[in-house]
């Protein structure tokens, strides 16, 4: 057994019953992908276009392996993400939704969405606000060509452990009024919080892959 794979066996075993791990492997070479879909990891996290679709087609006879599009989406990447990815999670506005309504259905696809929700001021990430989205939710959720199936979070740096703890909370409340199911949040360093507050998806990339390897220069 590898070091990775030591290190996803031991996630496992501490995951709450209900709470599935998305593997980051962003930055990670399609080697170590290969390692975990021996384990049986099925899900991955990817939020580059232009570095997942090589590692996609390393990986192109792993067939069972779903992907998840976690970074921030771009309306000038919608296509290739719609196209490669079959859950995406950073939805953060009416424009990329109805957006990437219009283009899954040009392309025959039906990814499941998450919405993004910014639950505590940060001006470094987008997102909905919870009035926001629940005006724009008769909208959302009837948007052909996408499975609306809950939100995504991120917390902001500097807060300590209670005030994540409540965040998290508060997403998975938003999640139940909405009467959603899917709650993506929580990361390497405060996955264990995400989940007891109600977490579906746990993205986990350092403690399960180790370090990110030093950018090359293709990748910066």
């Amino acid at each position: 057994m590898t070091e990775i794979q030591s290190r996803w066996q031991q996630l496992q075993q501490r995951l709450p019953q209900g709470v599935k791990l998305l593997a980051v492997s962003k930055m990670q070479p399609a080697s170590a992908v290969r390692e975990l879909a021996a384990c049986g990891q099925i899900d991955f996290g990817e939020s580059r276009v232009q570095e997942a679709l090589p590692k996609q087609e390393a990986l192109s006879d792993l067939t069972h392996l779903r992907w998840h599009f976690i970074g921030r989406l771009q309306a000038n990447k919608v296509r290739a993400v719609v196209k490669a990815f079959s859950w995406i999670h950073s939805i953060d506005s009416m424009a990329l939704a109805l957006r990437s309504s219009r283009i899954a259905l040009e392309e025959g696809r039906c990814p499941s969405v998450l919405f993004q929700v910014k639950l505590r001021p940060d001006p470094s990430k987008g997102g909905w606000d919870p009035h926001s989205l629940k005006e724009a939710w008769p909208v959302l959720r009837e948007l052909p060509g996408l499975n609306a199936s809950g939100l995504m979070t991120m917390a902001p740096l500097g807060l300590d452990s209670n005030e994540r703890q409540g965040l998290f909370r508060d997403c998975r409340n938003l999640a139940d009024q909405l009467e959603l199911s899917q709650c993506s949040m929580g990361m390497s360093a405060d996955w264990p919080q995400a989940a007891a507050a109600g977490a579906t998806w746990v993205r986990v990339g350092s403690a399960l892959f180790g370090a990110r390897p030093p950018l090359t220069p293709e990748r910066k």
